[in-house]
């Protein structure tokens, strides 16, 4: 199978050419110069020429905060460019998987969100996601829409990196615990797209098509998050560092978050059988992929 997927860089892309490389499974990683999500032409003309059996759209203007000041940029990536990718699969007669986000949603819901729950993003980030999956839903209807949370890998810039980060020259840091949500490695999301991925291309079925959430087993604060990667770093031989729980008023940033990011993964597993892994199994791997590469 050969499987196309936009963006060079990003977790998602490099966990899937990891897991590739590991199960002979074709990934190519289109994205500039030969692609830019700003401009439809080349999206369609990239697509055409590689032929794939399966297209990812994994690439996105993803600067929450940045995104404030820069919605314009952030809509022409995220809601036309997603749509042009899932136009260009259509073209080509094959489907598009769309990673989307937890920043759909407004965050106020008692429990973990499902996917027929409404949507109401707080964020100019949030906004143009939902508009993504909007232009990809009417672009193409052999889609997948995944929507996962709180990533983090042993690549690219994220909470896990950057707690190991901080945790070289801080002994105690401040760490928002009043917004909860599911920890999610990428290499677990590479892991079901190659299996989401496969069962499409062979079956037509409409109710494998649509839009899922995926996100690691169980929840967790930030806190709570960073708590378990010290604990980890400490078995490992590493320093021990505080963790002080605050509240998120006293850590503000440009754009909202929603205090409650947890996405119930029931659906995947009734129509797939995919169930991530517990967040702090992924976790320990991820964590032991790094420190053994020194860092």
């Amino acid at each position: 199978m050969r499987i196309a997927v936009t963006g060079k860089q990003g977790q998602v892309v490099q966990s899937l050419l990891r897991r590739g490389a590991e199960t002979g499974v074709e990934i190519i990683a289109v994205g500039r110069p030969e692609m830019d999500l700003s401009d439809p032409a080349r999206i369609a003309a990239a697509f055409s020429a590689l032929r794939p059996d399966v297209i990812v759209s994994a690439a996105a203007y993803t600067a929450v905060d940045k995104a404030e000041s820069e919605a314009e940029l952030a809509f022409s990536v995220n809601a036309a460019g997603a749509g042009a990718v899932a136009e260009a699969a259509a073209r080509i007669g094959v489907p598009v998987i769309h990673i989307s986000t937890d920043y759909v949603f407004s965050g106020d819901k008692a429990s973990a969100y499902c996917e027929e729950d409404a949507t109401g993003p707080i964020s100019v980030y949030g906004r143009s996601k939902l508009a993504g999956e909007k232009a990809v839903a009417a672009a193409n209807p052999n889609q997948v829409i995944l929507r996962t949370a709180w990533v983090y890998s042993p690549f690219g810039a994220n909470f896990l990196k950057t707690m190991l980060r901080l945790s070289e020259t801080r002994d105690h840091l401040r760490v928002v615990a009043d917004q909860r949500g599911c920890p999610t490695s990428a290499l677990d999301i590479a892991d079901a797209i190659l299996a989401i991925a496969t069962r499409i291309v062979a079956d037509p079925a409409p109710s494998l098509r649509g839009t899922f959430h995926l996100t690691g087993s169980g929840e967790a604060s930030w806190a709570d998050f960073a708590e378990a990667i010290f604990s980890e770093l400490r078995k490992s031989g590493g320093r021990t560092i505080g963790v002080e729980r605050i509240p998120t008023a006293d850590y503000p940033t440009p754009a909202q978050r929603p205090a409650n990011s947890r996405l119930n993964g029931d659906k995947l597993a009734r129509t797939y059988g995919i169930r991530l892994p517990e967040w702090k199994q992924s976790m320990t791997i991820v964590m032991q992929d790094l420190l053994n590469k020194g860092l």
